[in-house]
């Protein structure tokens, strides 16, 4: 019980890091593209308050996927409304590939760096070794889990914005429609995926982020 509560509280800062990041990403990526609406409203910043979704920031911290607030973007100020629709929503998960690949470096050099220190007790260098090598590695989990998560092409996740424009108009507005509607339908799996569906949602997102975590980790194996 303790590792876990330990565990939850070093998780939060990384969680703040990864969705602050994510939608400043957005916003950042579709005020080149000419949209100022993100940087009118505030949304342009480093600070949380602005971003944090309190569903989605709890989801995160406890499940280990979860969402912000939607920076607003206004599509009538870009040149290529699709292309620019889709390079301002791929920002978001590639800033949070960015961070982590960033974290999966300086974690396989302080592991590196630290390998060679031996304690011959457990003092408090030591468990400050141990948390900060917990920070580095739910850093890298989690950004790696909130963009893999992002990249479901389910409103209003911004998959669906890099997929579904590509569709033709007609049902791509159709979808838009019920927007509100799947993305509700969404959450309650999500909610009840560990009771009801045996986990799979969860076990899915929880193998691909694996996979890239240990690709990672394999490639800067190969360096240190």
């Amino acid at each position: 019980m303790v590792d876990y509560l330990i565990d939850l509280l070093i998780s939060i800062p990384c969680v703040l890091v990864a969705l602050v990041i994510h939608e400043l990403a957005h916003g950042f990526i579709a005020y080149k593209l000419g949209d100022p609406t993100a940087k009118l409203m505030g949304r342009l910043t480093l600070n949380p308050l602005k971003h944090l979704d309190p569903i989605g920031t709890v989801c995160m911290i406890f499940f280990r996927f979860g969402w912000a607030r939607p920076v607003p973007i206004n599509t009538r100020f870009f040149k290529k409304p699709r292309r620019d629709i889709c390079l301002s929503a791929l920002a978001g998960p590639m800033a949070n590939l960015l961070l982590a690949f960033i974290g999966a470096f300086i974690y396989s050099l302080s592991i590196n760096l630290l390998s060679d220190v031996v304690f011959e007790s457990a003092n408090f260098l030591f468990y400050a070794c141990v948390a900060y090598e917990t920070l580095l590695f739910n850093f890298i989990w989690l950004n790696i889990a909130l963009a893999i998560f992002n990249l479901i092409p389910i409103p209003p996740l911004d998959g669906s914005r890099i997929l579904l424009i590509w569709l033709p108009y007609r049902i791509y507005a159709k979808i838009l429609r019920y927007e509100r509607e799947i993305s509700a339908l969404f959450i309650v799996i999500l909610l009840l995926d560990s009771r009801v569906l045996g986990g799979i949602f969860t076990k899915a997102l929880s193998f691909l982020v694996n996979l890239i975590y240990g690709g990672m980790m394999t490639l800067f194996s190969l360096i240190f």
